[in-house]
């Protein structure tokens, strides 16, 4: 994720000789397997560099971590606050003058779904960024060389470049409708108009989406390396940079501009909540089956803060199906 998972991995026995490469220390994880904690032990281990050995155990009430000679057991915290000191990196937390502002503003005052909207922002961004490198890797290929070995044949990547970028899409559409019908509205309620340009902005973008989404159907039925074949691959690059870039721009502009505003909207404590919970609900899709694709686009502290913030808002039952959707 983020930045860390399902990255591209070049084999260590490709750069180094044997008796240098070092294993990944082992970490043993017993628990209960349906248990939300046992769950978020094992999300916060995808993230560092351990080899993970889950072991599946109704005897332990609580999650319990064996590391060489430590035996740790207790609440998440706990264990959490244990492998955040045995394995710093990639950090799992981050210090309050890291997190206390973003474009200068953001605090602990902030409404809570603004820090939601940031983050879904920089996982769109840095999906959007991945769809962009992968399109002009093809584009430079042109249909005539392969690329890497797990993608297939021309014909077979462009179907899996179409099914990712299907997946950003549907995450995209979905933040826009919730900015628009939640975000948006209570912006709207305190000063009429005052949303007036990024919902243009929204309506824009749309049609850059969808035509990304045709031009991928119509390369899929070209033969691969034909003039055509290539123009297209070019063609896709170039729209795709354009949405890219006019998507950093106006999530740039309502992190500046807008944002900042909800905090002058002095949502109360379960105002806040229903409105969190609101957004999270629109977004269905995205906190289901597309949560893991959308987790891959947050750097490991970002990632670890979102899930923060839905845990404590969403229904346990929801929240153990998105920890499943990321673990299983």
């Amino acid at each position: 994720m983020g930045n860390c998972l399902d990255s591209a991995k070049k084999s260590a026995a490709e750069i180094a000789p044997s008796e240098l490469i070092k294993s990944p220390p082992v970490i043993k994880l017993y628990g209960p397997p349906n248990s939300f904690a046992t769950s978020q032990i094992r999300l916060a281990l995808l993230y560092k560099p351990v080899t993970l050995h889950f072991v599946p155990s109704e005897a332990h009430e609580n999650p319990t971590v064996i590391y060489k000679s430590d035996v740790v057991s207790g609440s998440v915290e706990d264990v959490l606050r244990y492998l955040e000191t045995k394995f710093p990196d990639p950090p799992l937390t981050v210090t309050n003058n890291s997190t206390s502002s973003i474009w200068g503003w953001c605090g602990e005052t902030t409404p809570l779904v603004v820090w939601v909207v940031v983050l879904q922002h920089r996982s769109i961004n840095w999906h959007l960024e991945r769809m962009v490198k992968w399109a002009e890797d093809m584009a430079a290929r042109g249909g005539n060389v392969r690329g890497d070995p797990s993608m297939g044949s021309p014909r077979m990547e462009v179907k899996k470049f179409g099914k990712s970028y299907s997946q950003l899409l549907q995450v995209m559409l979905e933040h826009a409708q919730m900015e628009e019908t939640v975000l948006f509205q209570i912006l709207e309620s305190a000063d009429r108009g005052l949303c007036k340009s990024a919902n243009e902005e929204h309506a824009k973008h749309l049609p850059i989406m969808n035509g990304i989404k045709e031009e991928i159907k119509t390369i899929g039925v070209m033969n691969p390396g034909s003039p055509d074949y290539q123009e297209g691959l070019v063609n896709l690059s170039s729209r795709l940079k354009k949405l890219r870039d006019n998507c950093k721009q106006h999530f740039e502009e309502e992190e500046r501009e807008l944002l900042p505003l909800m905090e002058a909207t002095e949502l109360n404590k379960s105002q806040q909540e229903k409105v969190l919970q609101q957004s999270l609900d629109v977004m269905r899709e995205t906190h289901s089956h597309l949560f893991r694709f959308f987790m891959e686009g947050l750097r490991p502290h970002d990632a670890m803060q979102y899930f923060d913030l839905i845990k404590r808002y969403c229904d346990n039952v929801r929240v153990s199906l998105m920890l499943h959707m990321m673990v299983d």
